[in-house]
């Protein structure tokens, strides 16, 4: 016992520098968020008075809040199964020992090199209505995409940004999954083969329960980055198209975005901002004890 406690001391000294980076980065700014979000102040962010902790109350049933949360909602339904599926499809097709299979490994998990803005900017350019190529290809089959363009017609643009978000992140999907896919014993495929089963049985029964932790991660990771989805909204739409009902603004736009109705307003923002950290943690919450059920953990 007395030995445990003369090691204290030496091991706060090593917890030191990463407690303080907590603290500064993450315990001060949420807990200065929280202060603020009680708060009226002006667009500096001073000259600040309370009016109450009914604020949270009352941006959660605001028109804006509301349509932001059901924007965003709608962002991680059109983003999150569509990934996952996609990059378990390509890490399975890429987890054969064929030649030249390297090249297509290389393509698959490229765009988890791109940036937030050059996918963004890929997009802009391949739906332009004028010079996309997409618009000059297919506008006979979807008019659509050239008057008035995915972008700029409020039924389509959220699904034209979560296309556009599907594809970049497909390069962590399909990395996290494949390295997921090389700690699966081949004898199980094997012992599967000699029982008889087919490769959709062999699918279903060995590779998507030995890659069930995984699955659980990836999703969970998506879901959190669909909710923080900014810069997408940002280069593509700035909310709109043209603030028309914005129907793609999510609440990281609603809080951080140019043309947010409540750009200038530091309490308001602040509260949007604890709020959408609140649903994460609860989605995370749900997520983790509805899908844990069906986890496998066994080698």
């Amino acid at each position: 016992m007395r030995r445990k406690l003369r090691d204290v001391p030496a091991a706060l000294l090593m917890l030191a520098p990463s407690l303080a980076i907590l603290v500064i980065f993450v315990f001060y700014p949420l807990g200065r968020a929280v202060w603020l979000g009680h708060q009226s102040c002006d667009a500096t962010g001073k000259r600040c008075h309370t009016v109450g902790w009914h604020q949270y109350i009352d941006v959660f049933k605001s028109k804006e809040f509301q349509n932001a949360l059901g924007n965003t909602f709608t962002l991680a339904l059109l983003t999150v199964p569509a990934g996952v599926i996609l990059g378990i499809a390509l890490a399975v097709l890429a987890d054969k020992h064929l030649r030249g299979i390297g090249i297509f490994r290389t393509i698959f998990s490229s765009t988890v090199a791109t940036s937030v803005a050059v996918a963004s900017l890929i997009w802009f350019v391949l739906l332009q209505p004028q010079v996309g190529v997409l618009p000059d290809l297919l506008h006979n089959i979807f008019p659509v995409l050239k008057d008035p363009g995915l972008l700029r017609d409020g039924s389509t643009a959220l699904p034209a940004v979560a296309i556009s978000m599907t594809w970049a992140g497909l390069g962590f999907t399909f990395i996290i999954v494949t390295a997921a896919l090389q700690s699966v014993p081949r004898e199980l495929y094997e012992s599967a083969y000699v029982d008889g089963a087919g490769s959709w049985r062999r699918f279903t029964n060995v590779t998507l329960p030995m890659l069930s932790p995984t699955i659980l991660f990836v999703v969970v990771v998506t879901t959190t980055r669909a909710f923080q989805a900014y810069g997408e909204i940002d280069l593509l739409t700035q909310g709109g198209p043209n603030n028309a009902g914005r129907p793609t603004e999510t609440i990281t736009y609603l809080v951080y975005g140019k043309t947010s109705l409540i750009k200038n307003n530091i309490g308001l923002k602040s509260a949007s901002a604890v709020l959408l950290f609140v649903i994460l943690l609860l989605l995370a919450f749900v997520q983790f004890r509805s899908l844990e059920k069906r986890v496998h953990y066994g080698s």
